[in-house]
């Protein structure tokens, strides 16, 4: 990837002030990219990231909104038309991950975590497809996760909105493909990062061929390739960047 690639293109990446988000937004930066960095409510963080998406070579904001409102989405994307004047790339990567046995888990932590996950995604594609199909090589690119494909115990909420990814994806690439907006899905998986409190107990009990975690920048470097223009052909697609634990 060169520099130029992303000189004068704008990103919106959601949940961008930790771990997967803040790598993909700092990438961005490092090449040039303008970027939106949207975090829920701890602004000192975004504007961290902020601040080191500048010092890596590019322009950013910070922006703050809770997703799990459904009129933040459009939110999001006035806000960076404001401030950036066009779209070329959104990463939908914000989302919650509790877990919780099945009958414990209540209706309302249940629609918390579709809100989130997936039906902001929804709104966000929704909201951000008119300037997306403006751009020359506008790209949509959502954060889904290994359960999604292996199931998980203790995270049924979880496991089905990063399911209904997939899904998303390959419908929206139709919907927006003849715009020539690509939509992909990018699912980690046994990633080190950063959390509040312990690591879910699959992680534990999942393996990979390559025999280590990966890293949030592992993740960020699929994500950048996939809104970079030497992958305008690859659309509907999941990417999963586990280190083969999960092979598709």
């Amino acid at each position: 990837m060169q520099a130029e690639d992303f000189k004068g293109r704008v990103a919106l990446v959601t949940g961008a002030s930790r771990n997967i988000g803040r790598s993909i937004a700092l990438g961005l930066g490092a090449l040039g990219a303008s970027v939106m960095v949207h975090a829920l409510k701890d602004r000192a963080a975004a504007e961290e990231v902020a601040s080191a998406v500048r010092l890596a070579g590019g322009e950013a904001e910070a922006i703050l909104g809770d997703l799990a409102d459904p009129a933040v989405p459009a939110r999001l994307l006035q806000g960076t038309l404001e401030r950036f004047g066009r779209l070329d790339t959104v990463v939908a990567n914000a989302a919650v991950r509790p877990h919780a046995a099945l009958q414990e888990i209540s209706y309302e932590d249940w629609r918390n975590v579709m809100a989130i996950a997936l039906d902001s995604v929804f709104l966000l594609a929704k909201a951000s497809a008119s300037a997306l199909a403006e751009s020359d090589r506008g790209a949509f690119i959502a954060i889904g996760g290994l359960t999604a494909h292996t199931g998980a115990k203790d995270r049924i909420h979880v496991v089905t909105a990063k399911a209904g990814l997939t899904g998303l994806t390959k419908a929206l690439a139709h919907e927006l493909g003849g715009a020539g907006v690509t939509v992909n899905c990018v699912a980690p998986g046994l990633i080190e990062t950063a959390r509040a409190g312990e690591a879910p107990a699959h992680h534990a009990s999942v393996t990979n061929v390559l025999g280590h975690l990966g890293t949030a920048d592992d993740v960020a470097g699929a994500v950048i390739n996939l809104a970079g223009p030497r992958m305008r052909y690859v659309t509907g697609q999941t990417l999963h960047v586990n280190g083969g634990a999960f092979m598709s």
